[in-house]
């Protein structure tokens, strides 16, 4: 059961937009030290969607050794078409990671038939648990409560990160699951409301940046202090906020690059941040370093 704060892993590219596997190792062992509970490699702010098979199948590989077992280990292995997800899972499982994402098909406007059909066939090609992915802005799908619920009695489906932004989503999903199935929140906003719900954690891209934060909002939760987790979880929103100032994950790359891992800048077509915004940036990172 992935719980916890897990990080949305960066992709670290070198200057000539090939993977950067020493800056990848860096990163990985950077958020271990600071007690994230797993790693998500290959999702939106890991710009899976920009990455081909191969580099997909390299940043598993580099990821999974540099983890050496110390935490869960989730990839994406989502894709349009079902044989391609079967394939790149399949692969997946072989190399050895712990976890599958698989988020929902994003041109086709599907059926909530379809998506069941589509989960279905996957799970039944693999032995890996799999986490459903509902992102309903960026893929125009939406995974319905009551099909999540029907997609829960699968064994392997273990559980779902709703990057919706919607609340009221995500307690439908709690709402409709057994308390082994685990809701993460994709949205860093919610990750307290989400745990005082009964979710079980949230995939944080803040975490790439902030990961003590992350940490200590679930760690304060689980130790009853609410009010000091409702601190933490207010102490990300400026970073949140310049997030939203360019496009995904332009500003994250920079906050981690300021902090001193050459995590190198987006893939195109996304462009670095302008120079004004690095420098709202790097005000960010002083003033937490003042706490």
């Amino acid at each position: 059961m992935l719980k916890g704060i897990v990080p949305a892993l960066l992709t670290p590219m070198t200057a000539d937009d090939e993977i950067n596997e020493k800056s990848t190792r860096e990163l990985v062992n950077h958020l271990i030290k600071a007690g994230v509970h797993g790693i998500f490699a290959l999702g939106t702010n890991g710009e899976f969607h920009t990455l081909t098979k191969e580099e997909k199948l390299k940043v598993a590989t580099i990821v999974k050794e540099e983890i050496n077992g110390r935490v869960p280990l989730a990839v994406g292995t989502g894709g349009n078409s079902t044989s391609e997800v079967i394939e790149l899972s399949q692969e997946m499982e072989n190399i050895g990671v712990d976890v599958l994402s698989i988020i929902t098909p994003y041109f086709d406007p599907l059926s909530q038939d379809e998506l069941i059909d589509h989960y279905r066939n996957i799970a039944g090609a693999t032995n890996l648990p799999i986490i459903l992915y509902n992102m309903p802005s960026r893929t125009g799908v939406s995974l319905h409560p009551d099909t999540v619920a029907t997609l829960s009695k699968i064994d392997n489906i273990v559980g779902i990160k709703d990057s919706s932004g919607n609340f009221d989503n995500i307690l439908k999903y709690i709402e409709n699951t057994d308390d082994n199935f685990s809701v993460l929140s994709g949205s860093d906003s919610l990750i307290l409301w989400t745990l005082i719900a009964g979710g079980s954690g949230a995939v944080a891209a803040t975490a790439n940046v902030f990961p003590e934060i992350g940490v200590s909002i679930y760690n304060s939760w689980k130790e009853g202090h609410i009010k000091k987790a409702q601190t933490f979880q207010e102490n990300l929103r400026t970073i949140r906020n310049a997030s939203q100032l360019a496009t995904v994950p332009a500003v994250y790359k920079k906050a981690v690059e300021l902090k001193g891992i050459a995590i190198g800048p987006p893939r195109p077509p996304v462009k670095e941040v302008s120079a004004d915004l690095a420098e709202k940036i790097q005000d960010i990172l002083n003033q937490d370093s003042n706490k």
